[in-house]
Parts: C-alpha cells; structure tokens; sequence
C-alpha cells in the first residue's frame, strides 16, 4: 500500500451483489482510456451493488453526520497492465448515496457519477445463521430496491469462480472529461460470502441508467451473494 497518499478510510459492510452477464458492446463507450474489459470465462458483467459505509474518515478526518450511510452503484470490470502486473478494477456508471456533500465530493475528486438521493435499508440476521438484506432508494414517484434472502452458511470466496471475479477487483478507474483517466487502489481482505435463496431488482432503472442497461436489469440476476465485508482504504488517485 502507498503510505501517505490515503483519501478514505471506512468500514464496507453487508454488500449485496446482483450480478448480470451484459453485451460487451453495451460497456465499451465507458471504458476509460488505458483500461480494457475484464472476462470472466468469455464473459462481461455489471453489478448493481448496495452495502453500508461505517466510521467514514476523509483525509483522516470523521464528517459529522457523514461518517455513516449507504451506497448503490452500478459498475463493470476492467483491467489494466502496469509494468508486468495486471490491475484488475471497477469502472461505475452511477452511484447512488443519501447525502449531497458525499455526492460532491467524489464527483469533485474523481469525477465519478454520483447523485444523491432518498435511501432505506433493511438487514435482518435468521436464527439459523442466514440473512436478509434490502436496499432501497427512489428517483421520482416509485421506490426502486434490491432484495437478497440467502441460504446456507458464509464461506471464503473459491479460487476461480464468478464471486471472485466480481468481489476482488482491488482498484478503481473513472474517465475524465478531458479524456483523461484516474486510478485507484481499494485496499480490504478478502470476504466471507453468502449464497442466494432469492435476489432480485425492483424499480425503474431506465431514469438513472438508460435504456441499455435498464433491459438488463429488468432480467433475472446471472448470479447474486452477499459480502459480510471489512474495513477498506481507499487511496489518493492519480492520473494515467
């Protein structure tokens, strides 16, 4: 890790992700320059992920009344070659949160897509060692959520498959708009997961996503789990 050079510190927690195979050619006018599409066995995603930050630090420093909310985001995968290393990272079409100065601030620093907007969450903990999660916020009349019930106990990712494709990209890319692009590290442990009983998406996403990616949503997830999540870095970004 880059000592020094750290933006945010936080806790991610609960994430629920509902996972869709999408047509590459839907994502390549979003892939930031330097960066290509990441495959998972021929195959591209996006995820539409919802979870709570905790403990929020910016620089070091706790915002009153932002250190604590929730986030839903819209993301696909890419990569990136760095001097013999392969950088394996997310690149979001949009991200929801509850707060306006959240919203600023990463759109000010990164010029990442964000809006704020009214969110609700729900977690609920089964006696049988299972969980229920829902994520919701709205844009305009109707509420839109992401509903996740699981089944079985949470055990570490297994090496090759789709959930650790999806949950171990460590960094971060977001397009400029000179053309430029941004990257940076997400530093966390690896996470427990739990499998799907039942997931799915409820709303309208055409307003916040477009047509494209609303056709995809509007389909039963490809695959979906929930993260128990950890304590994350976020590092300072720079441009390549």
């Amino acid at each position: 890790m880059e000592s020094g050079r750290i933006f945010l510190t936080a806790e991610w927690r609960d994430l629920v992700l509902l996972n869709y195979e999408v047509d590459p050619a839907i994502l390549r006018p979003y892939v930031p320059r330097g960066t290509e599409l990441d495959y998972w066995n021929s195959k591209t995603f996006v995820s539409l992920v919802g979870f709570r930050f905790i403990n929020t630090k910016v620089f070091g420093v706790q915002i009153p009344f932002h250190a604590n909310f929730t986030e839903v985001n819209l993301r696909f995968y890419v990569r990136r070659h760095e001097r013999g290393e392969v950088r394996r990272g997310v690149v979001f079409i949009r991200e929801i949160v509850p707060r306006r100065a959240i919203a600023l601030v990463a759109r000010t620093l990164y010029n990442e897509n964000y809006v704020a907007l009214p969110m609700a969450h729900e977690i609920r903990n089964g006696k049988d060692g299972g969980i229920s999660a829902s994520y919701r916020w709205r844009y305009g009349a109707p509420w839109s959520e992401m509903l996740f019930e699981s089944q079985g106990n949470p055990e570490p990712l297994r090496d090759g498959s789709d959930e650790q494709f999806i949950a171990e990209h460590y960094w971060g890319y977001a397009a400029q708009r000179n053309g430029a692009c941004v990257e940076y590290h997400v530093a966390h442990p690896s996470w427990n997961v739990w499998q799907a009983r039942h997931a799915d998406f409820i709303g309208d996403a055409e307003q916040l996503y477009g047509a494209a990616f609303a056709a995809v949503l509007s389909k039963k997830p490809s695959s979906a789990f929930l993260a128990d999540g950890s304590p994350v870095t976020v590092m300072r970004g720079r441009r390549i």
